[in-house]
């Protein structure tokens, strides 16, 4: 069994994909998308042993793939990983700036420490990769990007530190398409809702409640996969998003046009695209 997308096979023949976050997760399977697409993909992490796995499994499927141990929040890390891309590959077509992370706290007990460690990792390292690409290769041979943000557009209470840097990536995303669009560069985000993976089980307490209790408070009521994340960042990075750039694609199953004056009806009509043949389900919806 391969990689089932619903794009057409070769579609990023001949190019290079830069996926950061590559070892689990949404990048995980972006990759796998990618390469199943012909992109020869350099994956981008800072555990060298999930990036050898997720190397293993794409390498299983005939594609080309490179990886990559980098923290995005070291500068000289990420110029180096950059200039290793480019001396393997030769190119850097696109670039899925997917790395990030978070913890579950209330705002008032969020040090400042804990606070400048969340938005380097959410945004001060997506910027500094998306910037040494620009210069190293975009600028002079055009690209897209597509960064991560989140749905954050009513505030995130208990990850808060999480949702002020989705919501600055998401200014950046836009500042950065005017900037660099006389260099045929596209920069373009996706904001996920909640995407079950397998970061679920990093959770524990009144975070694991929220996640539990998520799927009844949207109208798709359901969670969503990492398949269909995967399918919106394959898309703005296609030539079928030529004229997108400074967008942001929501998938986040209508979460944000919830409101308390219209009841949500249980359903069950919101059917899942589940193309990565290698997701499993989080430990945690299991015990369910």
């Amino acid at each position: 069994m391969s990689y089932r997308s619903i794009y057409r096979p070769g579609l990023f023949e001949g190019q290079v994909v830069v996926v950061t976050g590559g070892g689990s997760g949404i990048g995980r399977c972006a990759a796998h998308e990618l390469a199943a697409l012909g992109a020869r993909v350099a994956i981008v992490g800072r555990k060298a042993e999930k990036l050898a796995s997720v190397a293993e499994e794409i390498e299983a499927g005939g594609a080309v793939v490179s990886t990559h141990a980098c923290d995005i929040r070291d500068e000289a890390a990420v110029i180096e990983t950059v200039e290793a891309v480019l001396a393997r590959h030769g190119r850097i077509d696109g670039l899925v700036n997917n790395a990030g992370g978070q913890f579950f706290a209330p705002l008032a007990e969020i040090s400042t420490k804990g606070f400048d460690a969340v938005v380097r990792n959410n945004l001060t390292g997506g910027f500094i990769f998306m910037r040494e690409v620009y210069r190293r290769w975009m600028e002079a041979h055009g690209g897209a990007i597509v960064n991560m943000s989140a749905d954050m557009w009513m505030g995130l209470p208990g990850i808060a530190h999480s949702g002020a840097s989705r919501a600055a990536m998401n200014s950046l995303t836009e500042s950065a398409a005017c900037e660099w669009a006389a260099s045929g560069v596209r920069v373009n985000s996706v904001a996920p809702g909640m995407i079950a993976s397998s970061g679920f089980d990093n959770y524990t307490g009144k975070a694991v409640d929220g996640i539990l209790g998520y799927a009844a408070r949207i109208p798709a009521q359901r969670y969503g996969t990492v398949s269909e994340v995967s399918a919106a960042i394959v898309f703005l990075l296609s030539p079928a998003a030529s004229f997108i750039t400074g967008s942001c694609v929501r998938v986040d199953g209508g979460g944000p046009n919830a409101r308390s004056s219209w009841e949500l009806l249980p359903h069950c009509k919101s059917i899942p695209f589940e193309g990565f043949h290698l997701d499993s389900m989080p430990h945690l919806l299991k015990r369910r």
